[in-house]
């Protein structure tokens, strides 16, 4: 259906049910898509204003760029919505050269105002102490942790951001533990708390590999090192003192001298050759190792 705004203008009828869907602080806007009979696509447009758009850009609005000319009835304003302030968002439709008016949401919305739901918890105990370790959390926002031990009433409380997804809490006793945890936004906005996991400590643990989070004691490497050092000194001074006091005999029955091999023995006939004329000066020279020091 169309309607004449003036002459040889139409224009299409404007989105209807506009409201707003914020959980866990994602901001989504929605709205009943038209049911005008249409050649083409029905096109949609969003824009939002803040307290910057309003008071710095002098009351401008602004388009939600994943958002323009868009079929999906749908707009994630996530990205958008970047602050804490009142926003005041609008929805347009186009169907071919035919746009329709604004419709505004209202009122206007507020992050602040985003459902949280209770988070995603899981509780493993690791030697001495409790892993607590949490799904997607909420941006901005905390984690409220309550331990407390199951056979006594009086609880602790820990506070997380939602950036660190995990809580460590060590140094407890040989005991049955209980969790429940829930997020927190701007100490306003709370989400129901999760249900309680209790879970069993068995005590500390230094050595075992399922312990990544347990440091083994200060003492373990220095001792390591001291050790380390007394058995190689010991050792060395064993060797020494074994060389300095070994009798003769025993020593060559350890050292035992191996004789030489036949082939580096000097033991070879050398003789020199020498003219005709000097023949009655040819001397047979024989170099032995072995022979008695007397003239040949």
């Amino acid at each position: 259906m169309k309607c004449p705004l003036s002459a040889g203008v139409f224009t299409q009828l404007a989105p209807s049910r506009v409201f707003m869907e914020s959980v866990d602080m994602r901001h989504v806007l929605k709205w009943r898509p038209l049911q005008a009979s249409c050649s083409t696509a029905v096109l949609y447009s969003v824009q939002f204003q803040g307290e910057f758009e309003l008071s710095v850009l002098n009351d401008s609005w602004v388009d939600a760029l994943e958002c323009q000319l868009t079929s999906d009835p749908r707009c994630d304003l996530t990205d958008d919505l970047g602050s804490d302030s009142d926003y005041r968002l609008r929805v347009k439709a186009k169907c071919g050269a035919a746009t329709s008016a604004w419709t505004e949401l209202s009122p206007p919305f507020n992050r602040r105002d985003t459902v949280l739901m209770a988070p995603e918890m899981s509780v493993m105990a690791v030697g001495d102490s409790l892993q607590v370790s949490f799904g997607k959390l909420p941006l901005n926002a905390d984690v409220r942790v309550t331990v407390w031990r199951k056979d006594q009433e009086k609880a602790v409380e820990y506070w997380m951001p939602a950036e660190q997804r995990v809580l460590s809490v060590s140094g407890l006793q040989v005991a049955q533990y209980c969790v429940r945890a829930q997020t927190v936004l701007k100490d306003q906005n709370r989400s129901d708390s999760t249900n309680e996991q209790c879970i069993s400590i068995t005590g500390p643990c230094f050595y075992c590999e399922k312990c990544p989070l347990v440091q083994t004691p200060p003492w373990r490497k220095p001792t390591a090192v001291l050790l380390s050092v007394v058995f190689t000194a010991g050792f060395l001074l064993a060797v020494f003192w074994g060389v300095a006091h070994c009798h003769p005999d025993r020593c060559r029955t350890f050292f035992r001298k191996e004789p030489l091999p036949h082939s580096l023995k000097a033991d070879w006939v050398i003789q020199i050759p020498i003219s005709p004329e000097d023949a009655e000066l040819c001397e047979l020279i024989q170099v032995c190792s072995d022979c008695p020091s007397e003239d040949l």
